[in-house]
């Protein structure tokens, strides 16, 4: 998967358009759907692309709530 740069139809992990769980149910349809099987290469690779996007999005999330709570615990280690 190579990087690309986000478009306008992309929107970037700073302005994410879906909450975690959203992000995190919609990768999880998109992994039952390329663990079926039966589509075409087009139609995975797309899968494929939109689960990529969809785990960046997640990490997003995730990474920020730590930073949120390594910010909220004064005092404790950071890793």
């Amino acid at each position: 998967m190579t990087a690309e740069q986000p478009t306008a139809e992309q929107p970037t992990p700073e302005q994410p358009t879906q909450t975690y769980e959203q992000a995190r149910e919609e990768l999880a349809e998109v992994v039952r759907r390329l663990e079926a099987g039966g589509l075409t290469l087009e139609e995975s690779l797309a899968l494929w692309e939109r689960g990529e996007e969809l785990a960046r999005l997640c990490q997003h999330w995730l990474d920020r709530a730590r930073e949120r709570l390594a910010a909220a615990t004064p005092g404790e280690p950071q890793a």
